[in-house]
C-alpha cells in the first residue's frame, strides 16, 4: 500500500548577474586559473551585488520555485542559509511575507553546506506529519561577503546564489516522492569548517575558514557513507542509480564519491564550473543545471547528498518527477 509522502513539485533558482572568472582572482591571488581549475573545477563564480541581499536571492529563488510548481502559496517555509543579512531576527518569515505567503510557520536552518538538505528532511517530516500540506524550501547564500578576499584556500571556492523546492503532500508511489533520509553530525570536528566568534578572534575581522584535506576527507567519507544507507533503504544498488547529486563543494570530492560508490561518472552531476561552491543552495541549483543539460530525467532514481560544517552530513532519495526549473538572475 501506498503512504503518505513529501513529493518534489516545483524547483526554482537564482543567480547575481556578476560572474567574476579564475583569471580576476588570478590577478590579485599567488595562484592561476590552471591551478584553481586542476584543484576545484571551478572557471567561475557569482557574486551579489551590494545592493542585492541573501533575502533578495532568496525571494526570487522562491518565487521561480512556485512558478515551477503553478502555485501562488504553500504551508510553509523554511530557509537554509548561512549568510544571514543579520545575526536577527531570521529571515525565513520576512521572505514569506515578501512572497505573499500570508501568516505560514517560517523558520530558518543553520547546517552550512549540508542546510538544504536538513530543511527538506524538515519540510518532508512537517507534510507527512499531517501539520501542512506544502512546504517551499529556500537556501541562499552570500559567500563572497564571509570569506577572506585574499586567502587563496577559499575565495577561489565560494560564489553567491540561491535554489528552491516545493514540496507538497502525496504519495509514495508518485515520481517525485521523498523516500528515504538520512541526518548525521560529529560536532567534535566542529572547528574545521568555521568562523571564529567574537571571543576567538576579538576585535578583528571574522572571515569563514576551512581545513582544506581534513574537510575532503571527511566529507568524502560522510558523504558516501550516507548515500549508501539511503540507497539500501530504498533497495536500490549504486548501479542502479541514474543521478548522484552531490553538494558542489569541488569536483574531486564528487569523483571521489563517485569511485568509492561504483557510480558511472556520467551519472554524478558536477555542475560547478562556472558558479563555484554555493554552500546550502548547490544542489537545487545543480538539480537545475542537470535538468537544463538533460543528465536529470524523469523517472530517474536520484540520491542527493551533502556535507557540511558542524560537522553534519545528510542525504536523501526521490525518483525524479516531470517538472520544468524556473531560473532567473538578480
Amino acid at each position: 500500500m501506498p503512504t503518505p509522502a513529501a513529493v518534489v513539485a516545483g524547483l526554482g533558482t537564482c543567480l547575481p548577474a556578476e560572474e567574476f572568472d579564475n583569471a580576476s582572482l588570478a590577478a590579485r591571488l599567488d595562484t592561476s586559473d590552471e591551478w584553481i581549475r586542476t584543484r576545484t573545477g571551478i572557471a567561475a563564480r557569482r557574486r551579489a551585488a551590494p545592493d542585492v541581499s541573501m533575502r533578495d536571492l532568496a525571494c526570487e529563488a522562491g518565487a521561480n520555485a512556485l512558478r515551477s510548481a503553478g502555485l501562488r502559496d504553500v504551508g510553509g517555509l523554511i530557509l537554509a542559509t548561512t549568510t544571514p543579512d543579520r545575526p536577527c531576527p531570521a529571515a525565513a518569515p520576512e521572505v514569506a511575507q515578501r512572497l505573499g505567503l500570508g501568516p505560514v510557520p517560517a523558520f530558518d536552518i543553520s547546517a552550512v553546506c549540508t542546510g538544504f538538505l536538513y530543511a527538506v528532511t524538515t519540510a518532508a517530516s512537517l507534510i507527512t506529519a499531517g501539520l501542512v500540506d506544502s512546504v517551499l524550501v529556500v537556501a541562499a547564500e552570500t559567500y563572497t561577503r564571509i570569506v577572506d578576499p585574499s586567502d587563496r584556500g577559499t575565495a577561489v571556492i565560494f560564489g553567491d546564489g540561491a535554489g528552491a523546492v516545493v514540496l507538497r503532500r502525496g504519495s509514495s508511489r508518485e515520481r517525485g516522492a521523498l523516500l528515504a533520509f538520512d541526518l548525521g553530525s560529529d560536532g567534535s570536528g566542529k572547528d574545521l569548517i568555521h568562523i571564529p566568534g567574537p571571543r576567538e578572534q576579538g576585535d578583528g575581522p571574522r572571515w569563514f575558514s576551512m581545513a582544506g584535506r581534513k574537510v575532503y576527507l571527511r566529507a568524502v567519507e560522510q558523504m558516501t557513507a550516507s548515500a549508501l544507507r539511503v540507497m539500501k533503504d530504498c533497495g536500490w544498488s549504486p548501479s542502479s542509480v541514474d543521478a548522484l547529486v552531490p553538494h558542489q563543494a569541488n569536483a574531486r570530492i564528487i569523483q571521489a564519491m563517485a569511485e568509492r560508490l561504483d557510480v558511472p561518472p556520467e551519472r554524478a552531476v558536477c555542475a560547478l564550473d562556472r558558479v563555484g561552491n554555493t554552500a546550502a543552495a548547490s544542489i537545487p541549483l545543480a538539480l537545475a543545471e542537470a535538468l537544463r543539460t538533460h543528465q536529470l530525467q524523469e523517472g530517474a532514481r536520484t540520491v542527493l547528498t551533502a556535507f557540511g560544517g558542524g560537522l553534519t552530513w545528510a542525504s536523501a532519495a526521490l525518483t525524479w518527477p516531470r517538472l520544468s526549473a524556473v531560473s532567473s538572475e538578480i
